[in-house]
């Protein structure tokens, strides 16, 4: 039943995506508030991440579904680091890179399209991670040894809510795209 709520491009999902799927269902079943919003959605992948002292659940829907997730993102968020006792959840849309040689068919032509380049979709990323938190502000420091750091300034008005869990999303954001990243209020 839980297979409904995740929908992978290929091969089968593992046990940890059909138990995130099984909540996912439970969710739209018990819950009022979320049944009606949570009918059309499901997920694609699901992956644990190990964040230093904690770990962290990213779960990744389809770039169309994204926005219809991100009204109810707070509350299902909530409702599932309940169920998953305390693991913090980051929803990411599913990008498609495309590579510098990526040619087109015969029938379309043009070059491709800025959303699918690295950069576009790295900033996309960040930007899921961070939501509903605003980024004001980035620079990237690059130190005299040639490592370079990413500074996020991030909105001030949700430091309260989002202070615990900066960790988690330098954290997951190195793990997703191997660039280290800071993140500072403002």
């Amino acid at each position: 039943m839980s297979v409904q709520k995740i929908k992978k491009a290929s091969g089968e999902p593992d046990e940890f995506e059909k138990s995130v799927a099984n909540e996912l269902l439970n969710l739209e079943m018990t819950s009022a508030e979320l049944k009606a919003p949570l009918r059309n959605i499901y997920i694609t992948a699901a992956k644990e991440v190990d964040c230093g002292s904690s770990k962290a659940i990213i779960l990744y829907v389809p770039y169309k579904l994204l926005a219809s997730v991100n009204k109810i993102q707070q509350k299902l968020v909530r409702e599932l680091e309940k169920k998953f006792s305390g693991k913090h959840v980051l929803i990411i849309g599913q990008r498609t890179i495309l590579g510098k040689s990526y040619n087109r068919n015969k029938k379309t032509s043009g070059p491709r399209p800025r959303s699918r380049t690295l950069t576009a979709v790295h900033e996309a990323i960040l930007d899921d991670i961070v939501y509903p938190t605003e980024i004001v502000g980035k620079r990237t420091r690059v130190k005299t040894d040639g490592k370079r750091i990413l500074k996020v300034y991030l909105d001030s008005k949700d430091q309260a809510n989002v202070e615990g869990r900066v960790d988690t999303f330098a954290a997951v954001y190195g793990k997703l795209t191997n660039k280290q990243v800071s993140f500072y209020f403002q």
